[in-house]
């Protein structure tokens, strides 16, 4: 596997570890409010996270690259109101939507086609992370400060699979 490729990779790798760690915080930060449905929510993208870490981290090993495990940075752990918490979810999708962009114009760059074949699961995917982070920001904003709304929409994200 290209130096290049493995070095982006294995960023992409803490990234995504990054992205469960900074879920979970949301999700501890939800069940300090007591609502348990926006930690329900947060858990399963925290989870999410994970799969995606680990798909980076068998694509490496199965092109006999090497993942190189660095510590990952900690997140924040406080958000003024559920909405700044999902605005903060929805900037930091848009900070990964960029992560994998580069590692895609890389791939092309270095002609690393089995790497760029691979790496648009994630562009997809992305599409749909921004979508579904985007609509429950608008949710909110619709809901404001209305006690009744967040509660309401608290059994709405409890559902989530």
């Amino acid at each position: 596997m290209n130096k290049k490729i493995e070095d982006i990779l294995n960023r992409q790798f803490n990234n995504e570890y990054y992205s469960s760690y900074l879920y979970l915080s949301m999700a501890a930060f939800f069940d300090s409010l007591n609502f348990e449905g926006f930690s329900h929510w947060m858990k399963k993208q925290a989870g999410e996270e994970m799969v995606h870490a680990m798909k980076l981290f068998d694509f490496v090993q199965e092109r006999n690259g090497r993942m190189i495990l660095t510590a990952v940075k900690a997140p924040e752990t406080n958000w003024k109101s559920p909405l700044d918490a999902f605005e903060n979810a929805l900037a930091h999708e848009k900070l990964v939507t960029s992560q994998i962009n580069k590692i895609f114009e890389l791939s092309k760059t270095e002609k690393d086609y089995p790497t760029e074949v691979f790496i648009q699961w994630f562009i997809k995917e992305q599409v749909e992370e921004e979508d579904t982070a985007l609509k429950i920001v608008e949710k909110l904003k619709m809901i404001k400060d209305s006690k009744q709304g967040l509660l309401m929409f608290d059994s709405v994200l409890a559902k989530r699979e």
